[in-house]
Parts: C-alpha cells; structure tokens; sequence
C-alpha cells in the first residue's frame, strides 16, 4: 500500500504540515493588521475611552484629596458651619471693641494734649503778667522829660493805669524796672521810687501790646499827656512794630 502524502494546493505545495503554528501565527497577523489598518471611527472610540479613563483616574485622586468633611453628616456639616460663623462674629466683635478703644484712646490723648498746651499758654500768660520772663512784640515806647519841673508820681501812675487799661501784656521804665500789679510808686528828690528804685528823668516807658490803641491811651484829650504837660514836662509816643522788654523781677 503506498504511504499518505500530505495535501498540495494547485501549485503543488504542502499545505497541511505544522497546522497549530500556522493558526497562532494568522491570529497575530490578523491583530496586527487591525490595528495598522484601523478606521476613524475606530480611533476615536479609543481616544474617548482613554479620556473618560483618565477622568476617572482624576477623580478618585480628588476624592482622596477632599475626603476631610465625606464621611460628616448633613448634620455635622451645619454645626461646622454655625461654628465657623460664629468665630467670625466674635472675631468681628473683637476687632470692633479694639477699634473703638483706640479712637477713645486717641480722642483722650488728644485732649490731654489740648489741656496741656492750654495750661502751659496759662502758665506764660502769668509769668508775663508776673514779670518773670523777657517780652517781645509790638507795641509804643513812651518818653518823658522835664523841663520846667519834677514830673508828679500821681501823672505817672495815670499814665501806667491808662496803658494797662488798654490792653499792655509788659510794661518796664527806663529799661531797669518791670512793672507788675503790686508795683509801688513814690515821689523823690531827685527823682521816682520806683519799686524802691530810684529813676531820673527823662523817664521811658516801654509797653508791649497794640501799638495804636495804647497810643490812644496816652494821647487823647485830658490824658496822660496833657496833664503831664501841665506840670511842666513833654511826652513823645513812638509806635514800635517790634520792642523788646528785657528786665524782669526775680521770684520770691
């Protein structure tokens, strides 16, 4: 009996040897060309699957990352919430109360301050009036002389009331003497005590304030002036933009 031969096609070649080999292989092959020879609807169904993948992927890891409040109640939720808001209030509270203390605080200071500067304006008003301190301003330099007689203490203490009637902050004689309220006045031999001070003519007032208004007080009719030429003496009134008065009486 002959022995089986393996089958040819037309062209005479075997075609039936290995047949498990043949079979994985055309399986690769045909995979192979799928993927090579893919369609565009095809492609764009893979596209989006590797999309929603990745959004998949994406939202897991920010479901990681926010998990802080996931297992919370609808309930603990709110209480969290309410303690939030109330935090804030009293946080709001707090800024407001400071805010308040400060504008006090500052208000206070600020009258403190006024009180202070009104007080010290206090104090040198008294030292000028006291005659502790040097003066200077505006004001007239009065200057009398005798000519045919001695001047009489009661004209000069006219004459000095008259200025402080008119509003003089200083007043000093013969650059030596600052007058005060409790200056004395007296007449000499040869001349005026003033303050227990003798002074000679001519004698110079000078008096610190408005120039013309304490001109004024010197020169208007039966003042000063003419009674103090009716004794035989003549007054020279000089307006002074800036005058200083440099004597001063020392404190007890």
């Amino acid at each position: 009996m002959p022995e089986p031969t393996a089958p040819q096609d037309s062209t005479g070649h075997d075609t039936g040897h290995d047949t498990g080999h043949d079979t994985g292989t055309s399986g690769r092959q045909r995979l192979l060309d799928a993927l090579t020879h893919a369609r565009r609807g095809q492609v764009v169904v893979a596209v989006l699957l590797a999309v929603v993948g990745f959004g998949a992927v994406t939202q897991v890891n920010s479901n990681d990352h926010d998990s802080t409040y996931a297992g919370y109640r609808e309930q603990d939720l709110i209480d969290v919430l309410n303690g939030l808001a109330g935090t804030s209030q009293r946080a709001q509270s707090e800024l407001s109360r400071l805010q308040q203390t400060r504008a006090k605080l500052s208000s206070a200071t600020e009258k403190r301050q006024a009180a202070l500067d009104q007080a010290q304006s206090q104090v040198d008003t008294l030292k000028i009036l006291a005659g502790q301190v040097p003066v200077t301003g505006p004001g007239i330099q009065v200057t009398i002389e005798e000519t045919t007689d001695h001047v009489n203490v009661d004209d000069f203490l006219d004459l000095v009331e008259e200025l402080r009637s008119a509003g003089a902050e200083a007043l000093q004689v013969n650059g030596k003497v600052r007058l005060i309220a409790s200056s004395s006045f007296e007449q000499g031999a040869d001349g005026l005590y003033v303050d227990h001070q003798l002074l000679t003519p001519p004698y110079t007032i000078d008096a610190i304030g408005e120039p013309a208004t304490l001109a004024g007080a010197v020169t208007f009719a039966r003042g000063p002036e003419d009674e103090f030429a009716e004794d035989g003496a003549t007054v020279k009134v000089s307006q002074q933009t800036t005058l200083d008065i440099t004597a001063v009486r020392k404190t007890q």
